[in-house]
């Protein structure tokens, strides 16, 4: 089957590469596809370039101080084996004796040595201190950082891609990107349901007119909860009990993420 004649499919298949839910032999089939056929490695890129534009919401961290503190260790021990060799070259070329019987010069190598050997020491206690806690700061990071177990696409009338949505249910956060080029009149609002199976729509909040930006809720909000929508509504959105009272403009399966 040519995917590249099938938009829709295509659309889809791309959106599911991207945000990892694609997996296995289809996504083998899918990276072969991509690499002989233009229109599939240009919607590749498309999706992947919408999904990475989602680190925005990151923040910037800095270098590590244990870095340029190696840094600048390599670099003393650089010049002073160089300042070592140029007085054994020194001592070389002195006459009577040669530098071997030099007493100044192996006093200084001895000394250096020890020297080195010191610094070689206090450097590595440092090191391993600061490693450890640089260790730490980084498993703090990394716990912190989104766990993002559901996914949805919402899709226009058209099937066209128009939002990303994304929930982390370690930080209770709902992610939404906005993907196409839809942009509601300043006097509305659109508002993001929840569409249980066998029960009413249930509000999980309204939207800014950001393209991204993020909605407290908690795993029991969308667990179990088979399709996400958005629907147009009043400035500032309608009660969750009223349910959507304008038209719904996106839709979309919302997927749980196995790993």
């Amino acid at each position: 089957m040519d995917i590249h004649r099938h938009p829709e499919l295509l659309d889809r298949l791309a959106a599911a590469y991207a945000i990892g839910t694609l997996r296995g032999g289809a996504r083998r089939r899918f990276e072969s596809l991509a690499r002989e056929r233009a229109p599939v490695r240009a919607a590749a890129l498309i999706w992947q370039s919408r999904v990475a534009s989602m680190t925005e919401l990151e923040q910037t961290v800095a270098p590590s101080p244990v870095v340029w503190t190696r840094i600048e260790n390599l670099v003393r021990a650089e010049r002073e084996q160089a300042a070592m060799l140029a007085a054994a070259l020194k001592a070389r070329a002195q006459p009577a004796g040669g530098w071997w019987r030099n007493l100044a010069l192996w006093r200084g190598a001895a000394g250096a040595g020890v020297l080195a050997t010191v610094l070689s020491v206090v450097t590595t206690v440092g090191l391993r201190d600061r490693l450890g806690a640089q260790i730490n700061e980084l498993q703090a990071k990394l716990s912190a950082q989104p766990q993002i177990e559901y996914v949805a696409v919402l899709n226009d009338d058209q099937a066209s891609a128009s939002m990303l949505v994304t929930f982390d249910p370690k930080n209770r956060k709902l992610t939404l990107q906005r993907v196409g080029g839809y942009q509601e009149a300043s006097d509305k609002s659109l508002q993001l349901w929840a569409l249980p199976p066998g029960g009413k729509p249930r509000s999980l909040g309204v939207l800014s007119q950001e393209k991204l930006l993020q909605l407290a809720a908690g795993e029991g909000d969308v667990r179990e909860v088979p399709a996400l929508a958005v629907s147009l509504e009043p400035r500032g959105g309608v009660p969750s009990e009223t349910g959507p009272t304008g038209p719904v403009l996106f839709k979309g399966a919302l997927i749980q993420k196995m790993l």
